[in-house]
């Protein structure tokens, strides 16, 4: 765990958006030569991929106020307050509030959206991982308590008053569980390239992968403003994951439906 890179004087170089600001780098990187690669202007998937990283950002930070919205409506400054404005928000969130952004942009400027969001698939995934990493330097998003012999122990003072990491306890460390799945999402997606059937395959398999991903590691999430339902058996968050694998079981199914069929 290192919160901070360095700091000089006034200016603090955090580790969470050192590795956030990487990400996205990184992924709009691939964005763009996978576009160049399936005859897409790279350039514009690059902007576009922009413009969806802003977008997801507040749509992130929103999801979090509503998701929390009981202790921020008994403290509001603390929506605008530094800890929250630092914070990467939902990762759902940022997706959607991206992908929404993504739509509107393509039907504008009359883009292909799957062709689009396949080129995006990898992108996600990318940033999802080296997100993760980021969470974990800065203590956020930690697990529930454990015995296991590879939980982790946090002592960082400065992120138990940034984020509330709790310190000195053996805990899940459910960042890395994120992280390494998001990465095999990731290689997943790479070889699945190659051999792409249909326009949208990739989306659709990020979608499945991610949301059983997501679904398994909320069960040992232990930090806040998971929104429990059904009488805690399961989180918001989890009834995300099943409607985007039940989302992406669907746009697998059609578009192999309309690749048979075309042959």
């Amino acid at each position: 765990m290192h919160p901070i890179l360095f700091k000089i004087g006034f200016f603090t170089l955090h580790t969470y958006g050192t590795m956030l600001a990487a990400a996205v780098l990184f992924g709009l990187w691939l964005a763009r030569r996978h576009a160049y690669e399936d005859g897409l202007d790279g350039d514009r998937v690059w902007n576009l991929g922009v413009y969806g990283v802003l977008s997801g950002l507040v749509v992130a930070k929103v999801w979090l106020v509503l998701a929390m919205w009981d202790y921020f409506a008994a403290n509001p400054r603390e929506i605008f307050a530094l800890s929250t404005l630092q914070s990467g928000g939902t990762f759902y969130g940022g997706v959607l509030g991206a992908l929404v952004l993504i739509i509107l942009y393509a039907r504008y400027w009359k883009l292909p959206f799957l062709p689009l969001a396949d080129a995006y698939a990898p992108c996600v995934a990318l940033g999802a991982s080296l997100g993760r990493l980021g969470c974990f330097s800065a203590g956020c998003c930690y697990g529930k308590p454990t015995e296991v012999a590879w939980g982790v122990i946090f002592s960082s003072e400065y992120a138990h008053g940034l984020v509330g990491t709790p310190l000195h306890t053996r805990l899940h460390p459910t960042q890395l569980y994120d992280s390494f799945a998001a990465a095999g999402i990731l290689l997943v997606l790479l070889l699945m390239r190659r051999r792409k059937r249909f326009p949208g395959q990739l989306w659709a398999l990020f979608m499945m992968l991610y949301g059983l991903m997501r679904f398994t590691t909320e069960f040992f999430r232990g930090d806040p403003g998971r929104t429990e339902l059904f009488g805690g058996a399961l989180s918001l968050m989890q009834v995300v994951s099943v409607a985007l694998i039940v989302s992406g079981a669907w746009l697998w199914r059609r578009g192999a439906a309309r690749a048979a069929h075309a042959k």
